[in-house]
């Protein structure tokens, strides 16, 4: 939790196969209270063409936050995301 009322929710799958730890799958919900304000994945959207640019990595945002979808700049199964989320939770009013 935030001291200004926010909550980040973290689910990775960590594999260390290749003798690096990497993320093999994830998903960050940030939450307010009770309201899920919006939410990271790594699903694939292959028939998403504006997913294109950095699939499989993508944010789920309102209107209808289930179904619309942006690319998630800077994410990465190689290097951690938690600094960037945290980021971006710290510049929300």
């Amino acid at each position: 939790s935030f001291t200004t009322g926010y909550r980040l929710t973290v689910h990775e799958v960590l594999t260390w196969d290749t003798g690096s730890v990497v993320i093999s799958r994830y998903g960050y919900e940030v939450w307010r209270g009770s309201e899920k304000l919006y939410w990271y994945d790594s699903q694939p959207h292959p028939g998403d063409p504006k997913l294109a640019a950095t699939d499989p990595h993508h944010k789920h945002i309102p209107p209808d936050i289930k179904h619309n979808r942006i690319p998630a700049l800077g994410f990465s199964f190689n290097e951690p995301n938690l600094p960037r989320l945290i980021e971006e939770i710290e510049q929300l009013p």
